[in-house]
């Protein structure tokens, strides 16, 4: 039939009814196919903790190398490297939805919702990773060295663009045990993004060595394939180096409060009593740090806001509430607690800081750290004037935004060492935990974990831990119901409080190493890292074609 004879509707919509067909066939191919990506990202992130199964986590990466490197166009390498990471983050990060059950003013299905919205932004790191290594996939040296170098830089790029959210780097899996760093052990010499990148590498050897071993290579895929599994199961079993004894004595308390009581002031007296008994000196005038959490105290302990301020302050009073403190840790003591600072203009609060106050057995705030890296949406609203006008200031508790603090810092605390600060979810971040120019002795890490379920705490240690190994320096955690730990600096937790559990924790605060490579470089050793892998694939490249 003749385009003359065609019906009209035929003759207009034809080709939008050709071009739907090519369309819902394409949804089809990749339907199914896109569900098995994103399956097989889930499983990678089952290496992470709380169930550390890390030679999922191999498997996943390099089933997901083997594909993207065999694909016709880079468009189609970054969308197995989206859909690989939209399951990866998806299951992974399933905590955060926990934190919405806690926001009275939004409903709990929303944190469902959330995970998934984030995870599609998180995605598209991999995905990024996944394209700059199809353009560098000729041979099977230029491939793996190309898919490491890309995933190093692209893992660097999602911890810094738009405040960064580096949670759950790949090198977490490589992280042993409570006693054993694994290989994560190298995070001196490579950073955590490095780290990423080694995990990428055996990724990417095993998934050569397997397409060796089918194509009739027995011995040496069979090798290439067993070879990274081999090589973590040895470095997962060796134990952490010995720490010798240190010269700071340290309390440090879990007070196990639920996070439904955390802020309901009828509650603020027995959440003290609770820390005060956990706290008590044991040791007559001993000099010793006393370790609180995140929102530890939820008096005022500032002098100079209005009287109204302090309604829910022992005695009304800021110095009362500071007195109380110094009471409670005895001579000799210095407690370092979270609490909250007011900004005022007037009487009225227009803000606040998120803050680390050290009181002394004399009731007088002694040191003082304002949180630097704060949490979008959790503790600030970004672009607040323009997201308030669709209701979404409700996903961030109280009526106004914190502040930040102005960056890491060593506060000098005399006889009691030089303590680096990092509240909460700061540790998170590689490189930017530490005032390089006033190395501390350790780094005090009070946080609130009672938000983030059963998945969340485990896997805030682990990042606590690689920061330890990254810095050589020791990291004391106290959080409000877990995990509570101390860490030396070859990342071995050696002491811990796990979910839900009251604790105590006594000891001497371990030593620090000698500065690392990464402790003087930072994360420009990462990239350089990356840098150069990316250099040798283009090498390994041109000189096979030329």
């Amino acid at each position: 039939m003749d385009d003359a004879a065609k019906p009209w509707h035929d003759k207009y919509f034809g080709k939008y009814k050709r071009k739907a067909k090519l369309f819902a066939r394409a949804c089809w191919h990749w339907g199914w196919r896109g569900a098995a990506l994103a399956a097989i990202g889930a499983v990678g992130a089952l290496g992470f903790q709380p169930l550390g199964l890390w030679p999922l986590t191999l498997l996943s990466l390099g089933v997901l190398l083997w594909i993207a490197a065999r694909l016709p166009h880079a468009g189609w390498a970054a969308l197995a490297g989206w859909l690989w990471g939209l399951g990866h983050f998806t299951l992974g990060l399933n905590w955060i939805a926990t934190a919405f059950t806690y926001q009275a003013k939004m409903p709990p299905w929303l944190g469902g919702l959330a995970v998934f919205l984030l995870s599609l932004y998180l995605a598209l790191f991999p995905a990024m990773a996944m394209v700059g290594g199809w353009f560098l996939r000729g041979r099977g040296v230029s491939r793996v060295l190309g898919f490491a170098g890309c995933w190093i830089l692209a893992e660097a790029l999602r911890g810094w663009l738009f405040t960064g959210f580096p949670w759950n780097p790949l090198g977490a899996a490589l992280l042993g045990g409570d006693a054993r760093p694994g290989l994560a052990l190298l995070a001196p010499w490579l950073g955590t993004y490095g780290l990423s990148g080694l995990t990428v590498a055996m990724a990417g050897v095993a998934a050569e060595g397997r397409m060796r071993w089918l194509l009739g290579n027995r011995t040496g895929g069979g090798a290439m394939m067993a070879g990274p599994f081999a090589l973590g199961l040895v470095a997962m079993v060796l134990p952490g180096p010995a720490t010798p004894q240190g010269h700071v004595a340290y309390t440090l308390i879990q007070p196990n409060i639920a996070q439904e009581d955390l802020d309901d002031p009828t509650h603020f007296e027995a959440q003290y009593v609770a820390s005060a008994k956990l706290s008590a000196p044991r040791v007559p005038g001993q000099k010793r740090l006393v370790l609180w959490p995140e929102s530890g105290v939820p008096d005022y302990v500032r002098d100079g806001y209005p009287a109204w301020y302090y309604q829910f302050t022992f005695g009304g009073d800021p110095w009362l509430a500071r007195w109380r403190l110094a009471r409670t840790i005895g001579a000799g003591g210095l407690l370092l607690t979270g609490t909250v600072d007011l900004d005022l203009q007037g009487v009225n609060a227009t803000g606040g800081q998120n803050v680390i106050a050290g009181i002394d057995d004399h009731g007088r705030i002694a040191a003082h750290y304002a949180k630097a890296h704060l949490v979008p949406f959790g503790e600030y609203l970004p672009q607040r004037q323009w997201l308030k006008m669709i209701g979404l200031e409700r996903l961030v508790p109280g009526d106004f935004d914190f502040r930040p603090g102005p960056g890491p810092q060593t506060l000098d605390l005399g006889a009691l060492g030089k303590a680096g600060m990092q509240i909460c979810y700061e540790i998170i971040f590689p490189g930017a935990v530490v005032d390089r120019a006033h190395r501390p002795d350790y780094i005090f890490n009070p946080s609130n974990d009672g938000w983030f379920g059963s998945w969340g705490p485990p896997q805030h240690l682990a990042q606590a831990r690689l920061r330890a190994i990254e810095e050589g320096l020791p990291v004391l955690r106290s959080t409000t119901n877990g995990v509570s730990a101390v860490i030396d600096g070859h990342g071995v937790v050696r002491q811990r409080a796990d979910r839900g559990q009251a604790a105590r924790l006594d000891g001497m605060v371990p030593p620090a190493l000698a500065p690392t490579l990464f402790a003087r470089w930072g994360n420009m050793l990462s990239i350089g890292i990356g840098l150069v892998l990316l250099m040798l694939a283009t090498l390994v490249l041109r000189r096979a074609r030329g």
